[in-house]
């Protein structure tokens, strides 16, 4: 997997690990549909499953910007920023790398650090808020669990077999070597 030692990382440093990881997982599967069964409207909160990853894309985009201070380009939550799978999958590998990078950057005290206060905006209505950054890892990585949940259930639904356990005990042992 790495040679990174799962006992030198910090727990968001293991989170976006286990976040690139289990979406790497979905993704083999999601590759091998036919494209009505991954775009189709089963009822899931954004729809499809198509819907649901850039959703994804869109909420990571949105607080990994607000954590460098800078303009996200986001208009609403269902925004589709890739309407091709290939280009989607591009992105959320380059997205998965791009998180483990600021979570390792701000995890040995650059930019601020962990604890680093973040002020933003929320898109409906504009309130301030302000979280630290640690807080908001909790919330991205807590939010790309949610739906990979649920896009695994629209798998299941779609009777695909043998899906990957998504769990981080899995990926924790793999990482470890176990």
């Amino acid at each position: 997997m790495s040679n990174v030692k799962i006992d030198s990382l910090k727990d968001p440093q293991i989170m976006a690990r286990f976040n690139r990881w289990a979406n790497e997982r979905l993704f083999e599967v999601i590759v091998g549909l036919d494209d009505a069964t991954y775009r189709k409207d089963s009822g899931a909160f954004f729809g499809s499953i198509h819907a649901t990853l850039n959703h994804l894309l869109v909420v990571d985009r949105v607080w990994t910007s607000r954590i460098l201070g800078e303009y996200h380009g986001i208009e609403s939550l269902d925004q589709i920023l890739h309407d091709d799978l290939t280009t989607l999958t591009a992105a959320r590998r380059a997205m998965d790398e791009h998180l483990i990078l600021l979570v390792d950057r701000l995890s040995v005290g650059l930019d601020g650090g962990l604890g680093k206060e973040v002020l933003y905006r929320t898109l409906k209505g504009g309130e301030k808020h302000a979280s630290p950054a640690h807080h908001i890892f909790l919330t991205l990585f807590n939010h790309q669990t949610h739906h990979r949940g649920q896009i695994h259930c629209l798998l299941t639904q779609a009777g695909i077999k043998d899906l990957p356990a998504l769990d981080v005990i899995v990926f924790i042992r793999e990482l470890a070597g176990d």
